[in-house]
This record gives C-alpha cells, structure tokens and sequence, in this order.
C-alpha cells in the first residue's frame, strides 16, 4: 500500500492532467449538441466496425459447416431436377396417362485425395457402401462430369476420373454423338477429345458438349465446350477438342449418382449374352 501511494504522489500531476481532461471532455460532449452528436457518430462507427470484424472471423470458423449445407442443399435440388425423372407414360386412344418417376438420386461425397498429373488419375471420397455408394456410377461436379466410381469400401470409393485413359463417355454436340476419352496425345487436365463426330457435320467453337442418352449419366449434363475443330480423326469421322467444365484441380465435393434403373437395365441386357 505505501508504495502505492509512493507512486501515487510521485505523478500526482499526471493523474490530475487526466482527471481534468476526461471531465472537461465529458462537460463539452454533455453541454454541446453539436460534439454530442459528433461523438454518437464516432462511437457508432466503432461499435459497428468491432461488430463486423467479429462476424467475419466467426462467420470464418463456421466456412466449412457453410460449405458442407451449401453442398448437401445441391444434391437435394439435383434430385428434383427434370433430367432425374422419367415419364412411365402409356397412351391409349384419347387417354394420356402420365407420371413421373424418380430415375436419378443424387450423394454429396467430399473428395479427401484426388490427382491430376498422371496418365491416369483417381479420385477418393469419403462416402461407401454405407452411404448407397456402388462400383459404376456416375459422378459429377457441380460444373460437370468428373468419372465413374471404380472401388468400394464400407466408408470410401474410388473414382476412376475422367482423366484417365480408360474412361469413356458418350457425348454429344449439337445432337451429334460420339465418344469423350482423355490423353490423346495430351495429358492436359483441361481437355479432352470427342470422337467419331461424323465428318461432314459442321461443328463450330465454343459448342456445348453434353452427355447423350446412351450414357450413364443422366441426359444433357455438361461436360464442356468446343475448344478446337478438325483434328485428325478417321476418313469418314472427325475428332473435336473440348474444355473441359470442371476444373479437376480445384476439386472438393462431388455427387455420385444413382440410376435406379440401371440394374434392371443391365439384367436385361446380360441376357442377350446368354443367349
């Protein structure tokens, strides 16, 4: 206590300064409406300034709860997409029977290891058996098709991405229909080449390239753009460049898609192997 005092009255001039200052400061703002208001102002900006710089940093921490809805919000509106329906129509004389059925479903999965240098690349995501996840379905991003899945775990699958030199996809441009493989003779993540676009069909720049009825993607998905025509095919075929839609190096969630049909279809199809 005494060395408190000791310092107390050792710059007792200061502490006086500042106990004359706050209060005469306190006097100005009370009796002056014009400094009154000046000071609300710069209070105000303050309070609100401190305000907006703890959202941002809270808003920051919960980024990847944000994400992680944003995403799951995705899948939900995809499975209510027309393209993931089909029409079990049947029309008899004057009556039009029709209804909607659910043909696609769609599994948000997060990417945890994905390469895109190789000749042929792989994609892992944590989704598996658990979560409805089975060898050869479709998977896209939400810009485009991203591959097929290739292994299951209980947990964890594999993807054989499009950026490998076996996968194919069937394609269209303007209608016309070929063949997407990647690594014709460039292993550049951003493109690809569509094949056995007959010869005599024009194809201009900048064309979209989706995926046709014969894939095992639901019709009409983006694959990419036109990028460069007339490259050396076949004598009767010709062989399109196209960029890519998805950008494969900045990959973090995907969707793995269901067709509800497709065992069915391929049952049926075995079959005629049988035969």
């Amino acid at each position: 206590m005494r060395n408190l005092w000791l310092f107390i009255s050792k710059y007792n001039a200061f502490f006086l300064l500042v106990i004359f200052f706050t209060t005469s400061l306190i006097m100005l703002v009370n009796n002056n409406s014009y400094q009154r208001a000046s000071v609300w102002n710069s209070s105000n900006q303050f309070v609100g300034s401190a305000y907006e710089k703890m959202n941002e940093f809270s808003s920051y921490l919960v980024l990847g709860k944000t994400n992680d809805s944003l995403v799951a919000e995705n899948a939900r509106l995809r499975n209510l997409l027309k393209s993931s329906f089909y029409s079990d129509s049947i029309k008899r004389v004057t009556v039009n029977d029709t209804l909607l059925k659910q043909q696609y479903t769609y599994t948000v999965a997060k990417v945890i290891n994905n390469s895109i240098h190789q000749k042929n690349n792989y994609i892992t995501i944590n989704r598996g058996k658990k979560h409805g996840i089975e060898k050869g379905m479709g998977v896209t991003s939400a810009t485009g098709v991203v591959g097929i899945v290739l292994n299951v775990s209980d947990n964890f699958s594999t993807i054989r991405s499009l950026l490998h030199t076996e996968t194919k996809v069937s394609a269209s441009v303007n209608g016309n229909i070929g063949s997407l493989v990647w690594g014709e003779g460039n292993f550049d993540a951003r493109y690809a080449t569509l094949k056995d676009i007959q010869g005599h069909l024009v194809v201009k720049k900048g064309s979209r390239v989706i995926t046709s009825e014969f894939s095992l993607f639901p019709q009409g998905t983006n694959i990419g753009v036109v990028s460069k025509t007339g490259l050396k095919g076949t004598e009767s075929a010709l062989n399109i460049e196209v960029k890519l839609d998805t950008d494969f190096s900045a990959l973090h969630y995907v969707y793995v898609i269901n067709n509800v049909l497709s065992r069915e279809q391929l049952s049926l199809e075995a079959l005629n192997k049988a035969e």
